[in-house]
């Protein structure tokens, strides 16, 4: 998703950085392109709270009994990795609004 994200990103700021008119239906499609963007960060977001969730409750279990430690330490590096990801979707998703405010400009 991230590379689909960018891709995207870099061919709108080409056509952008372009001299000829944007026109109502690139603007329409870029809108589209923000809508699936932002219900997978949706997505994401849930997951990555599930994710905290989970490894807030097996932190307090870890408390209680030494194995669940290894499966704190293992949601810990999925929490880590999904906050990551969402971040640079977030970011992502947040450029795309600027672009198309450049892109109404036009």
């Amino acid at each position: 998703m991230k590379k689909y994200l960018y891709d995207y990103i870099k061919e709108i700021d080409g056509l952008l950085k372009d001299s000829k008119k944007i026109t109502k239906e690139d603007i329409d499609n870029h809108l589209v392109k923000i809508e699936f963007f932002q219900h997978e960060r949706l997505i994401h977001l849930i997951v990555t709270v599930f994710y905290a969730i989970l490894f807030i409750l097996f932190s307090a279990l870890s408390l209680v009994h030494f194995m669940f430690v290894i499966i704190m330490l293992i949601l810990l590096v999925f929490l880590l990795f999904y906050i990551v990801h969402y971040f640079r979707l977030e970011n992502g998703v947040q450029y795309l609004y600027k672009q198309y405010d450049e892109m109404i400009k036009k």
